[in-house]
């Protein structure tokens, strides 16, 4: 297909590895709906890459349900048949052992990694059905795939997008809808900063000593994906930094 006919949805697209992707997908010609919370982010990015491709802008919460389904209602007619959807919107929240874990903090991961991922989800899937064509690319984590000490919830939040990113791409199969799982090891954005509430110098010591990935080098990877042919689906891909080999074996200088 003509990259230039295709339509992305990206959330969390106003930083980190969601920007990196509208990025690497505008340079392709890949028409945009960059979704996020930071309102003038969203329009200086629209600004920047409406000189490659059309972009559309929705400015919502993924935790909010009513917000989602508004934001998506009110695209034109001519945005609804979206081609690919990258649910890349999720977030760490504190770092500490079960019993000492902070419910605002688990709220805010189950919320935001896991159904703010079905809200999304929702709102695209029936089109992709009526149509029979589709893709949906939702960014894991190793952690999904292993736990860590004090990493508990989390990492729970990210082995549920695991499964249901397994039920998706079962339950899509008969209408020819791809799915793909992006799961990364360690990226240096403002993941680190979230997770330790802007304590810089936490968040510097987790990158400390390795070269550990970068968002455009997990956005080349999601563009690897949604370019194959029409009968190639990349399902599961785990993408770590040399220095790492395990969520929890790293290998530092």
């Amino acid at each position: 297909m003509n990259q230039s006919q295709r339509i992305a949805v990206i959330t969390g697209a106003t930083s980190g590895i969601g920007l990196a992707t509208a990025q690497a997908f505008a340079a392709q010609g890949i028409n945009l709906i960059l979704c996020g919370r930071r309102a003038n982010r969203l329009q200086s990015i629209k600004q920047e890459l409406s000189q490659q491709v059309q972009v559309q802008t929705l400015c919502f919460d993924v935790r909010d349900r009513a917000e989602v389904t508004k934001a998506f209602e009110s695209l034109p007619e001519a945005w609804q048949n979206i081609d690919i959807l990258i649910n890349n919107a999720g977030n760490a929240h504190g770092l500490s052992p079960i019993q000492d874990g902070d419910l605002d903090d688990w709220d805010a991961m189950l919320d935001i990694n896991v159904r703010g991922l079905l809200y999304v989800s929702k709102s695209i899937i029936p089109t992709m059905v009526n149509r029979q064509s589709g893709h949906i690319v939702n960014i894991g984590s190793i952690a999904g795939r292993a736990a860590y000490p004090n990493g508990n919830v989390y990492c729970a939040s990210k082995s549920a997008v695991a499964s249901l990113t397994e039920g998706m791409r079962q339950d899509l199969n008969p209408y020819g809808i791809k799915v793909t799982a992006i799961d990364p090891g360690m990226v240096e954005t403002e993941f680190s900063l979230v997770r330790f509430k802007g304590d810089e110098a936490r968040a510097d010591a987790v990158y400390k000593g390795l070269t550990p990935l970068s968002a455009a080098d997990v956005a080349d990877a999601i563009l690897y994906a949604v370019t194959r042919p029409a009968h190639v689906v990349v399902a599961d891909m785990l993408l770590l930094p040399t220095a790492q080999a395990s969520a929890t074996i790293v290998k530092r200088q």
